[in-house]
């Protein structure tokens, strides 16, 4: 019982330093998004963690993926950080893009603390709304 309250209280601390560095996490996200709209991919993949870039093994190839998966996020007009959550124990940014045509997209940031910092581990898009309707 003592083993699962302090491994309880242990995960309760990092996940409120976790939410300390939503600053770090949104510059982090920020800078890959600079990155991609320069086309400067081998930038943009150092903000991936070790698994992405396992997935993906060089930058070419995650340029390519976020052109054609996620071109909002390659050439985004407007992005807002909405909220930090955890969600499963994972630490989850919430970001709002706006691409060139006006649409709206809700994406969905997984990160990751590493000792080099917090790293991208995944984007989900959790949706898009058009703001004429």
């Amino acid at each position: 019982m003592r083993r699962f309250v302090f491994a309880l209280s242990l995960c309760a601390g990092l996940a409120s330093g976790a939410f300390a560095q939503s600053d770090e996490i949104e510059a982090n996200i920020s800078a890959q998004i600079q990155a991609f709209k320069a086309d400067d991919f081998t930038t943009a993949f150092t903000f991936a963690s070790p698994n992405i870039q396992r997935l993906f093994q060089t930058p070419e190839n995650f340029g390519v993926m976020v052109k054609r998966g996620y071109p909002m996020v390659w050439r985004p007009a407007d992005v807002r950080f909405l909220e930090l959550r955890e969600v499963a124990g994972a630490l989850w940014q919430k970001v709002m893009i706006t691409d060139g045509g006006g649409r709206v997209h809700i994406l969905d940031y997984q990160m990751v603390p590493l000792e080099t910092g917090w790293k991208i581990n995944g984007v989900q898009l959790l949706g898009h709304s058009d703001p004429a309707a």
